[in-house]
């Protein structure tokens, strides 16, 4: 016996080793003996809640066919009754249908037989990160990142903390801006790969005749250019975690493709002649409504089942206005510090025109708002009138506007007549912008910038 074995022996069983064939748990237990780890081994369901009972584990490998039940029930069971133990589940090659149920019953990840030194290496390396984490007390680490005490926010943060423990795919869903790459570079950074690389790829950005070699890499010469072997998005995400962001641009080729890795958890780049083992966590996102893609063959439906295992809906903005002021107070206190411009505050009306606005791109148009209302306001208090809310996505702040010629031409409607005031003003005042802007009741810096967005030329400088 080696002396990393007797190292393992002497710190008692860490893995539960559940199949009926004697072989298979021998050699699962030699293999984990080599990664420092003792195990037990059960052969029916009945042994293995019995020893659960007795004893405590750190993981739980589970074939998925027993002779008094199935892996799944073993799953449900010890996600009910042994919540903070991670289970793995072992599926006959080419089973995933039965690898993505368990993923939804609650395991930790999946094995695929034969297993390999390799793959359990990777499923060991995870699950420890996450019970030493939990050692160290992770539940207390930051989660200011998506920021909102709205019942919606809460939820999406207690559920990204469960998320965070497992390895199953997460498909994000929500508008664009609503937040879904902060809420995936959480779920990494709040799980055990937190160490390893966060990869977000764009699919929508990838012209389809570079995708695979991005994606995959390519060996030297493998096509026209390519005068160095090159590392795709897999082998760059190797341990940690891939995001694919707008997966619902990837064409029909692609997919295929993709699913395979998936699957498989092997890629080839171009031009080589050997498979690449990957161990990757992957998250996707899209604002597109993939189920529609599916009903109308332009997305893949077992590629669908395999990317939306678990589904995170980031709501919009408008659904959570009541997170607007603390949203808003952080973004103006960054975005000052990145400017060098002093601290600033929204005003009461400044603040009730944001709460009735639709933000049709949600968290990311209220940054940029920000960002020009705080070039544009004087002084430390950021009015109503910097914001320069479309008029179109306003609620019911907008109820009482006169009526116009034509959503169509509402627009053009407002600057003409915003364009006829200013010009006025400017008149009255001799052309001088300071006493025009008094007179209008709004900054100078504001009163600037809306001469230049309307066009319009004054006749005299200050």
């Amino acid at each position: 016996m080696t002396q990393i074995e007797r190292r393992a022996r002497s710190s008692g069983p860490d893995v539960l080793i559940v199949d009926d064939e004697d072989d298979i748990r021998e050699l699962l237990e030699l293999t984990l003996l080599r990664l420092g780890l003792a195990s037990d081994g059960a052969a029916t369901l009945a042994e293995a809640r019995q020893l659960l009972g007795e004893r405590r584990y750190r993981l739980c490998l589970t074939d998925m066919r027993l002779p008094d039940g199935d892996g799944l029930e073993l799953v449900r069971y010890i996600s009910e009754n042994v919540r903070d133990l991670p289970v793995a589940v072992i599926t006959a090659f080419g089973s995933m249908d039965n690898a993505v149920t368990a993923l939804k019953a609650g395991a930790f990840d999946y094995l695929s037989k034969p297993v390999s030194i390799e793959q359990l290496r990777a499923l060991v390396k995870s699950v420890f990160s996450v019970n030493a984490k939990d050692d160290e007390d992770r539940g207390g680490k930051d989660n200011s990142s998506l920021t909102g005490e709205s019942p919606a926010m809460q939820q999406v943060r207690l559920l990204i903390g469960k998320l965070a423990r497992s390895q199953a795919p997460v498909f994000i869903s929500g508008e664009s801006g609503s937040g879904k790459e902060r809420a995936a570079r959480m779920i990494h950074d709040l799980g055990p790969r937190a160490a390893a690389p966060f990869v977000a790829v764009n699919c929508g950005a990838i012209p389809e005749n570079l995708m695979e070699s991005e994606f995959f890499g390519a060996k030297k010469g493998a096509f026209t250019g390519a005068d160095c072997d090159r590392q795709g998005f897999f082998q760059a995400a190797h341990g940690g975690t891939l995001f694919l962001d707008e997966v619902g641009d990837l064409p029909l080729p692609m997919q295929v493709k993709l699913l395979r890795v998936i699957q498989e958890k092997k890629f080839r780049r171009l031009g080589d002649t050997v498979e690449t083992a990957v161990d990757v966590r992957i998250l996707s996102a899209t604002h597109q409504n993939l189920k529609a893609m599916v009903d109308a063959a332009r997305f893949r439906q077992d590629l669908f089942y395999r990317l939306n295992v678990i589904e995170l809906r980031m709501p919009a903005l408008r659904e959570r206005s009541e997170d607007i002021p603390q949203l808003a107070e952080i973004l103006l206190a960054r975005l000052a510090e990145s400017s060098g411009l002093p601290a600033a505050h929204l005003s009461a009306s400044a603040l009730k025109a944001l709460k009735a606005y639709a933000f049709p791109g949600n968290v990311r148009e209220l940054e940029n708002i920000l960002e020009r209302a705080l070039a544009l306001s004087s002084g430390n208090a950021i009015e109503a009138e910097d914001l320069l809310l479309n008029p179109d996505d306003m609620g019911e702040a907008n109820l009482s506007a006169p009526a116009t010629p034509g959503k169509a031409d509402l627009q053009d409607y407002l600057d003409e007549v915003e364009r006829h005031v200013i010009a006025d003003a400017l008149e009255k005042a001799g052309g001088n912008r300071t006493a025009a802007a008094r007179a209008l009741g709004v900054t100078f810096r504001s009163l600037r910038y809306r001469l230049e967005r309307l066009g319009i030329k004054e006749p005299t400088r200050d």
